[in-house]
């Protein structure tokens, strides 16, 4: 019999984990071809989680728990948790259940089609208009400077095949952003369309900081493209320099008793070169931080705990 792997990353998510946990219950008993596991990674909650996962552990051994050491960021969380799992196919969903369970057999069904990796796709999503709009602008952007074709609008929610997952382990990257993974490995993931519900209970723990650090993330691992960029526009804005002296020079001579430059261009030209190397420095200075990711010897997570293994 095969064995499916239910992977759910929580934290601070007291009000959704026995919600989350009775659903999947549900959904996994009504496979009875299949055998299973759960398996709830909490990020080291700071509210009534890790008290409620016990609990829940000490009454099911189908349920299955890992207690992070400290909050090592949801990428990594999630990881951890997936190469925790023992199936022969591995299902991320998140506890807040926006990103709907009921479509755990279908995703299923695809895999018995042989489809290694099978990802749910927004179409659409309740929450705000103009967060939508946001990411799909991220998306369009990760999608126009990566060299891999990279998908809209997916988070990681859906299936992998166990070998997928022992792939991702062997790469050692020290925060595996999923979505963009798997695109790297030459994985071409089957879709399924979903609309995003809104968050029923709870508050998220993504802030705009959070949206923002991820989608750098994303960008740096899948682009040399702003490197790139930073070389042409120094040369672009070195020529423009450049021309803009030797017509202030022109103008001089050609009007040297009448032409007065004053200070007020050179002010404006330095803050602006000073501007476009500052934004430059944090560009390099990213790429730096995911080289010093790669070469540090330790491990993404320290896990504190294990419940149910």
């Amino acid at each position: 019999m095969k064995k499916i792997s239910v992977v759910v990353p929580c934290y601070n998510e007291e009000e959704n984990i026995k919600d989350s946990y009775n659903l999947l219950k549900s959904i996994m008993n009504n496979l009875s071809n299949y055998d299973y596991e759960l398996i709830f990674a909490d990020n080291d909650s700071t509210d009534n989680s890790q008290k409620l996962l016990r609990e829940i552990a000490s009454q099911d051994n189908k349920f299955k728990v890992i207690l992070n050491n400290r909050n090592f960021g949801p990428e990594c969380n999630a990881v951890n948790a997936l190469f925790a799992a023992t199936g022969d196919a591995i299902m991320l969903v998140m506890a807040d259940r926006q990103d709907p369970y009921e479509l755990i057999p279908e995703f299923i069904k695809k895999w018995e089609e042989n489809y290694k990796v099978v990802w749910g796709q927004k179409t659409s999503s309740k929450e705000s208009w103009f967060m939508f709009k946001i990411r799909s602008l991220y998306y369009n952007i990760i999608k126009e400077f990566s060299a891999i074709r990279q998908y809209k609008h997916v988070i990681g929610y859906g299936l992998y095949d166990k070998s997928v997952i022992q792939n991702i382990k062997n790469l050692k990257a020290p925060n595996p952003i999923l979505r963009n993974v798997i695109p790297d490995l030459g994985y071409k993931p089957y879709l399924i369309p979903y609309v995003q519900k809104t968050r029923e209970k709870g508050k998220t723990s993504y802030n705009f900081y959070s949206y923002f650090d991820t989608a750098i993330n994303s960008l740096i691992s899948t682009s040399k493209v702003p490197m790139k960029i930073m070389i042409h526009a120094g040369l672009f804005f070195g020529f423009l320099s450049f021309l803009t002296g030797i017509v202030y020079l022109i103008y001089k001579i050609i009007f040297w008793n009448t032409f007065s430059a004053g200070i007020a261009p050179l002010v404006i030209l330095v803050a602006f070169f000073a501007s476009i190397q500052v934004f430059f420095l944090g560009i390099i200075g990213e790429y730096l931080l995911a080289v010093l990711d790669r070469v540090s010897f330790y491990k993404n997570v320290i896990e504190k705990e294990r419940i149910n293994f």
